[in-house]
């Protein structure tokens, strides 16, 4: 299923190597605040100038639609990229035309030249046939490893991936391999574990997954709007009145497929949501007309710890709870341990992604004790929906051209 090349079946020795990372770091003053992109996109791009190619990254940073922005240049990533990559790191004022031209003409082999931000062109975003060509101007070969870009079909991301040979870098070949076998081919039983706060940004996940999971858990504000959809008085909690039907529909895509809904039979509540806020914990039926629900209690983790023991593979996005704010990042923390620990134990493939996620996982110090914890947002969503990605695709079609 995923017939997609790597750099395994590249011969790049000489030649010109046009690397798709995702640079969209954040930043502050010009000054790098997390690396944690450029770390993941360093080894193919290490790899590839190791084996003598000529490398050529490109990326876009920030929305600056279509002009040049000064405070989105890429100028101040290729220093904290050339000490990731362990050697120099040209920049060029441009991603295309004589400027970038001549910056690619002059690289040596086991060189590595970062181009200017790709979205201070407007042909980027819109996928323009003619930038595309630019791009492929520049290399003989396209290597895309910006899983988190995949989604978008982009001139970079896209476009160019037609004019070249092209191959996945890999980060993305790590994304495509977890994330497939998380979810398209998985080892059964599969529990999708659902939370955040609105269920109107992720209906489609949730449809897409009701129908795939033996154990859909569902945590969050977004469980308030099904508690509420079910007749349960959820209080002040925020939940999504307006949303009741699209909950009672994904329950009933569950009668119908055979998954089991998971959701909190004890909560965590407050008057108020703030830091050290008095709580108790209370049956879900028992909430008062003053309180919110701001967490998931003992017994629910215990129900989602019991349904662990016989699930072979997880996929998670979305906090249990209001993790940002102590005490109510419990459940979250929690239930995380109980993935990890089966994890680390050789009995559960576990694969993460979203940026919420990213950060609960990091607070219960448990992210690198999970099969794999994706950086991407919204390409990690889209596939989850089951939808196909550009950027994915284009690397596909080649290989089975």
């Amino acid at each position: 299923m995923t017939t997609f090349r790597t750099l395994d079946d590249l011969q790049v020795a000489g030649k010109r190597v046009l690397v798709r990372a995702d640079l969209n770091v954040p930043m502050k003053d010009g000054i790098v605040t997390d690396s944690s992109r450029i770390d993941r996109q360093a080894p193919t791009i290490r790899e590839l100038a190791d084996k003598g190619a000529r490398v050529i990254v490109c990326s876009h940073f920030d929305r600056p639609k279509g002009k040049v922005v000064p405070s989105m240049s890429l100028r101040p990533i290729a220093g904290p990229l050339a000490k990731a990559v362990g050697r120099p790191v040209a920049f060029a004022e441009d991603c295309v035309g004589p400027v970038a031209e001549a910056a690619a003409a002059k690289l040596k082999d086991g060189e590595v030249l970062l181009l200017e931000n790709t979205r201070f062109h407007a042909g980027e975003e819109k996928n323009d046939p003619e930038l595309a060509k630019q791009l492929a101007k520049l290399a003989d070969i396209y290597v895309n490893d910006a899983f988190s870009s995949a989604h978008r079909a982009h001139a970079s991301t896209e476009g160019v991936a037609h004019l070249l040979p092209c191959a996945a870098g890999r980060s993305m070949e790590a994304e495509l391999k977890h994330l497939t076998k998380a979810l398209n081919d998985p080892e059964r039983p599969l529990m999708a574990v659902i939370g955040g706060a609105k269920v109107s940004t992720k209906i489609a996940l949730l449809e897409n997954l009701v129908k795939r999971v033996e154990t859909l858990v569902i945590g969050g504000a977004m469980a308030n709007t099904f508690l509420a959809a079910e007749g349960v008085k959820v209080g002040k909690s925020l939940y999504e009145a307006d949303h009741l039907e699209t909950a009672r529909r994904v329950i009933a895509l569950s009668t119908e497929s055979g998954a089991a809904i998971l959701l909190p039979t004890d909560v965590v509540v407050a008057k108020e949501f703030k830091a050290g806020a008095a709580t108790r914990t209370i049956p879900v039926d028992q909430v008062a007309s003053d309180e919110m629900i701001l967490d998931i209690g003992p017994a629910s983790v215990e129900a989602f710890a019991k349904r662990l023991t016989t699930t072979k593979t997880v996929v998670w996005n979305g906090p249990l709870g209001a993790f940002e704010t102590p005490p109510f990042e419990k459940g979250t923390v929690a239930a995380a341990k109980l993935v990890a620990e089966r994890t680390k134990a050789g009995k559960l493939l576990s694969v993460a992604g979203g940026g919420d996620t990213v950060s609960a996982l990091n607070m219960a110090g448990v992210a690198g004790d999970f099969s794999y914890v994706s950086t991407a947002g919204g390409a990690f969503l889209e596939w989850m929906e089951g939808l196909e990605l550009p950027g994915v695709e284009a690397l596909m079609v080649k290989e089975t051209k």
